[in-house]
């Protein structure tokens, strides 16, 4: 399996917002969303085994919750499934950040997958969501859409509601974007949509959704790698 990167921090954003988490970064994506901040995993990487990836997840102990980000890690499916449950038996908790367009259903229950659904403001990447994912999602997943503008906020609402996702997933996660070249100041002015604008749309559509920030950029300068 080819990764960009493996380390601890806390985790930035979803449900987990704030929690130690130790990060394995998969090389290559075959989407390319617009605003995306990992553009630096699209090449490169190295590879290791199952085990060598094991050894560097119990160096970081006592943490016990992974996430397996990218890039697009089930592009890794064939090492990432076998991995996947070899920690789970191991007393890990896991989780999966991936946009969907590859199948999830032999994700195991277990592992709980943030799912990105593209919104238009991702440009050429929008639409790529493989809708019987649906059918994959539990009450232990995420699906989050990352919100550019007021278009792209409209589709999200109107596919919350379409597929009325509060009764397959866990939460319901709307993301301001940041901007593609953010400053080096550590605030809401690096986003592209200002988030008090979010939560009136939120407010005034009674979504069954919450605002989530990347607040690892907050912490961190928001280009900053291995945080």
């Amino acid at each position: 399996m080819h990764l960009i990167e493996l380390y601890k921090s806390v985790q930035g954003e979803s449900s987990f917002a704030g929690v130690p988490c130790i990060f394995v970064r998969s090389a290559g994506c075959n989407l390319r969303c617009a605003w995306c901040d990992s553009e630096y995993t699209f090449s490169g990487g190295k590879p290791f085994t199952e085990d060598e990836i094991v050894a560097q997840i119990e160096a970081l102990a006592p943490c016990k919750l992974v996430e397996f980000t990218g890039g697009e890690p089930m592009l890794h499916a064939r090492e990432l499934l076998p991995l996947m449950r070899r920690l789970l038996d191991d007393g890990y908790e896991l989780m999966i950040e991936t946009s969907g367009e590859r199948p999830l259903a032999d994700v195991p229950k277990a592992v709980h997958k943030i799912v990105d659904v593209k919104c238009p403001g991702a440009g050429a990447a929008s639409n790529s969501f493989r809708m019987e994912n649906l059918d994959a999602l539990t009450a232990n997943d995420e699906v989050k859409f990352v919100i550019c503008d007021r278009a792209d906020y409209e589709f999200a609402r109107d596919f919350i509601r379409e597929h009325a996702l509060e009764t397959k997933a866990g939460h319901i996660l709307l993301s301001p974007a940041f901007q593609k070249t953010p400053s080096l100041l550590r605030s809401a002015d690096n986003m592209a949509l200002d988030p008090r604008k979010l939560v009136d749309w939120m407010l005034e559509d009674g979504l069954p959704a919450r605002l989530s920030l990347q607040i690892h950029k907050f912490i961190w300068e928001p280009q900053k790698k291995g945080v």
